[in-house]
């Protein structure tokens, strides 16, 4: 048995180091680019008027049609999907492994992906269809289906399969994990558990976690978007007042910091003192995290964009601009900023997590912080967890039909007790594998697609956004 799991975790190893190497490094930029180019920097000539057409109507109240949700409650669900553990454990990650330039990598991917958030949710808005219950899904597989034809189907089925992996562990059991370890961490450090109840303690967890999952899941999108806007925005609130106060206390430090950020950028030797000198080691930590954090170039987002009311496809595109921007500009920078900042030792060039973030908040405001870095760690791993939920939903719904989408979200609920008592390592690296993987036929299609993408943003922008002349989706 060990030979084997030795055999799978060197095979795993070897895929995975390729799939997140330099290949998919020229993929994921080199579509960004494409895009860039292609579509004129709709990211940064339109951000204005993205960011007063999103984050300036996020309190205006909407009526929805059947089967759809509001452009907020949209974003919320695919924001609940990608802001998670990895803006605050795989920032800390890319920081201790590719020093502090990593963040200005990781500046770039995100810039980069904005453009590529909002080809994806542009496609998925315009392709999607309404399903045998009435509600809009749409996604990778979608837009692969009913843009490039039964001759990419293929792709849309390998995108579906993939996707159907990759949640149980991305998505659900190393979510779960998340929230155990932080809450057994804050109850321990307050000694108000033993460690001897560990396990018990975990099970309850993950029962408690389950039983919340399927209630949620099992209600719809309407019951998804209504919980995650009103989860999101909370806790991305809260962890951001506690960073920026955390900076401002720090605030002597600031430019040093900066400076350290892109000095690290291209001579990362001078920074870490010789522990980290490669270049393409910080590059490569910050693009792969960046892209880990926000989903630009896994198509993942889209599908709940696709739920949108919206009457133009642009119009939920441009949520997908502020949607990279609030998860890694904001929220990511700003974890950099409190490791940083703070004064907590970084040991580069081995593995950190969430607890060297956690170490940069208690070394700032001392050791009662850990319970808001447990409730901060527990409301990001929650709101992953639903946010993946649907995604697996719409690709089990995509394969099998409506019919087994209820059991699906019963088997995935259960899969959080999994997750609270085992321990998760290879179950992670596979899932991470998974991830990497569904990036293939979503970029392939992206680009074959840039096309549509380019002629709906000229058409929305020159005819004037009060002019909506488009038909998206069809009925199944």
């Amino acid at each position: 048995m060990d030979k084997l799991l030795k055999i799978i975790t060197d095979v795993n190893s070897s895929v995975n180091n390729f799939i997140w190497g330099v290949p998919s490094m020229i993929c994921i930029v080199g579509v960004g680019l494409w895009l860039l180019i292609r579509n004129r920097g709709v990211q940064f000539t339109k951000f204005g008027y993205a960011f007063k057409h999103t984050f300036g109507k996020i309190f205006n109240k909407k009526e929805t049609s059947d089967g759809a949700i509001s452009p907020f409650q949209a974003v919320c669900t695919a924001l609940a999907g990608t802001v998670g553990t990895g803006n605050i454990a795989g920032v800390a990650g890319a920081i201790a492994i590719g020093g502090p330039g990593a963040v200005f990598w990781m500046w770039i991917s995100a810039l980069l992906g904005m453009g590529t958030k909002f080809a994806e949710v542009v496609l998925a808005v315009f392709y999607r269809e309404k399903d045998s219950n009435g509600d809009w899904v749409g996604g990778p597989m979608y837009y692969i289906k009913n843009g490039l034809g039964k001759n990419a189907y293929f792709l849309a089925i390998a995108y579906s399969v993939l996707g159907i992996l990759t949640v149980f562990g991305t998505g659900n059991a190393t979510q779960v994990n998340t929230i155990t370890t932080a809450i057994d961490s804050a109850l321990f450090n307050y000694n108000l558990a033993d460690r001897s109840n560990t396990f018990t303690i975990n099970l309850v967890i993950g029962i408690i976690i389950a039983i919340l999952v399927a209630l949620i899941l099992i209600g719809g999108i309407k019951r998804i978007g209504s919980v995650t806007e009103k989860l999101v925005p909370f806790m991305a609130a809260m962890y951001i007042i506690m960073a920026v106060v955390l900076v401002f206390i720090n605030i002597k430090s600031v430019p040093g910091v900066f400076a350290s950020i892109f000095e690290g950028a291209f001579n990362p030797k001078s920074v870490t003192g010789g522990v980290v000198g490669s270049l393409f080691l910080s590059m490569r930590k910050g693009v792969s995290r960046g892209i880990f954090s926000n989903e630009a170039g896994l198509g993942t987002g889209s599908i709940a964009h696709a739920c949108s009311d919206v009457k133009h496809p642009v119009q939920q595109g441009l949520w997908g601009i502020f949607e990279v921007f609030i998860d890694t500009i904001v929220i990511c920078t700003l974890t950099a900023l409190v490791i940083l900042c703070s004064g907590t030792e970084v040991a580069y060039g081995q593995a950190a997590g969430a607890d060297l973030t956690i170490n940069g908040f208690v070394a700032t405001y001392g050791s009662w912080i850990s319970i808001f870095t447990a409730v901060a760690l527990c409301c990001f791993a929650f709101s992953t967890i639903l946010g993946w939920g649907l995604y697996g939903s719409r690709c089990v719904g995509f394969l099998f039909g409506n019919k087994l989408i209820k059991p699906f979200m019963v088997v995935y609920a259960f899969v959080a007790i999994i997750g609270a008592t085992m321990d998760l390592g290879l179950l992670w690296d596979i899932a991470d594998t998974f991830n990497g993987l569904m990036i293939i036929p979503n970029l392939i299609a992206v680009f074959m697609l840039s096309g549509t993408v380019v002629k709906l943003t000229r058409e929305y922008f020159q005819d004037g956004p009060g002019r909506f002349g488009v038909e998206t989706g069809k009925e199944n």
